[in-house]
């Protein structure tokens, strides 16, 4: 049995990654709000990340960090805080917690951390200037701790396109939106959090023991191919 802590495991991709390891693993959640689940395996912690002191957990195999932001605005709407903002959720969030635990995540087995980047970091889109920004941070972190960490720990993200949660309510809202985002990718489809749960746990698993410093593109051929 695994030792899992999950920032943002109450919805969306982390709720999905935290109900498929339940069973067989002991999961940590740390969220302002608590998943809609009961499990003799979830243990869950209700904070803040950016604003309160994090738990002390003794044993720790794997971190994963899924908070994100969804902020789309043309460059003149931007403010500096929209940008220190979504830098704040999805970088420096992601530091604090990755420094509190690294000490205790070394000890453990086959460890390794998660974090989520977007396929806006390597694709050109409008109004995307915030949250491209601070997710092409995400892979600096990746790619640089992947290096210092190589004997350790293992890091990897997870970039997707599209994903069906509550974050993207406002994107997906209707039939019509929602058939425009299918034609949109060479693949025809966009995602569901449970196909990105099962990314994230196969590169946890012993399974990716050679995989660190790597961005995985979850995009349904968006990124990938031009057709």
């Amino acid at each position: 049995m695994k030792n899992i802590v999950i920032i943002g495991g109450s919805k969306g991709i982390g709720n999905a990654i935290l109900l498929q390891q339940l069973e067989t693993n002991l999961v940590h959640n740390i969220s302002r709000n608590s998943p809609e689940v009961s499990h003799p395996n979830l243990i869950h912690h209700s904070l803040n990340v950016l604003q309160d002191e994090l738990p002390e957990i003794e044993n720790i195999d794997t971190l994963i960090y899924c908070p994100g932001s969804i902020n789309l605005k043309p460059i003149a709407s931007l403010s500096i805080d929209d940008f220190r903002n979504d830098f704040e959720i999805n970088v420096i969030g992601a530091v604090k917690t990755i420094q509190k635990y690294l000490p205790v995540l070394k000890k453990g087995t086959n460890p390794s951390i998660i974090l989520f980047s977007t396929v806006a970091a390597k694709l050109g889109m409008p109004f995307h200037a915030s949250i491209a920004t601070a997710k092409a941070g995400v892979e600096g972190l990746v790619k640089s701790l992947g290096a210092e960490l190589a004997s350790v720990v293992r890091i990897n993200a997870i970039a997707p396109t599209i994903t069906e949660t509550s974050l993207s309510a406002n994107i997906l809202r209707n039939d019509r939106m929602k058939e425009n985002m299918v034609e949109r990718h060479p693949m025809k489809g966009y995602l569901k959090p449970e196909e990105v749960a099962e990314m994230a746990n196969f590169l946890i698993s012993e399974k990716a023991k050679s995989i660190s410093g790597q961005v995985f593109e979850m995009d349904y051929g968006i990124v990938t191919f031009k057709i």
